[in-house]
């Protein structure tokens, strides 16, 4: 895990760099990401937007719209579903899929790039175990992190060994890389919300993800 030696090294830090022009718009994501948000866009459009459209129709008919507390709330829950699934659509068709466990290269797998697993000791010497993933997968009860944090940033091309320069909101700190692989990394599935209204209604599932037929 370090075969490198550190004193070698000793004068390398690395700063982290600014993106370039062509990465702006890019949304890296993991296999297991995408599944996520397609499995939430499948939800939103096929079971609760219908179940929510029920509602607001029956609470329609029910007399003045304006003290209708079933119907305002319906509406506004409408505008927040086409909301997210506009968000969806285009974070599903902008995503340019990375598998972290597929073959590379012995130079490309020494370095930390998206989908690296990354053990790194902070300047008191503690280690510390991050995945760099995708800004929709980011989970820190699992220590995931994006690839556009702060810390994501610092990371990204290191090798064993090198030291790099983390700056955040608290102030600049060194850190050590001391190991990079690349596995498998395992995300959240997405879980329907118990309080749902499709959950009353049982309307059927259907639909396919955006721009991934």
């Amino acid at each position: 895990m370090r075969g490198t030696d550190p004193e070698m090294r000793t004068a390398f830090t690395r700063k982290p760099q600014a993106d370039k022009p062509d990465t702006l718009g890019k949304n890296y994501i993991t296999p297991g990401g995408l599944k996520r948000l397609s499995e939430e866009y499948h939800f939103l459009v096929s079971r609760e937007r219908p179940a929510v459209t029920e509602v607001v129709t029956w609470a329609a008919a029910n007399g003045d719209r304006s003290e209708n507390a079933d119907y305002l709330y319906g509406k506004r829950r409408l505008r927040q579903i086409d909301g997210r699934l506009r968000f969806l659509r285009k974070r599903i068709e902008a995503a340019e899929v990375v598998d972290p466990g597929a073959p590379r290269s012995e130079q490309a797998s020494a370095r930390v790039f998206f989908g690296a697993t990354v053990c790194y000791a902070d300047a008191t010497g503690a280690e510390h175990v991050v995945c760099i993933v995708g800004a929709d997968e980011v989970d820190l009860s699992r220590n995931h992190i994006s690839w556009l944090s702060p810390l994501g940033r610092a990371l990204l091309k290191s090798a064993e060994g090198d030291r790099v320069e983390l700056r955040a909101p608290g102030g600049t700190t060194e850190l050590t890389v001391l190991e990079v692989r690349y596995e498998r990394i395992e995300v959240e599935p997405f879980r329907e919300p118990p309080l749902a209204e499709s959950a009353a209604k049982g309307v059927r599932r259907s639909s396919n993800p955006p721009g991934r037929d």
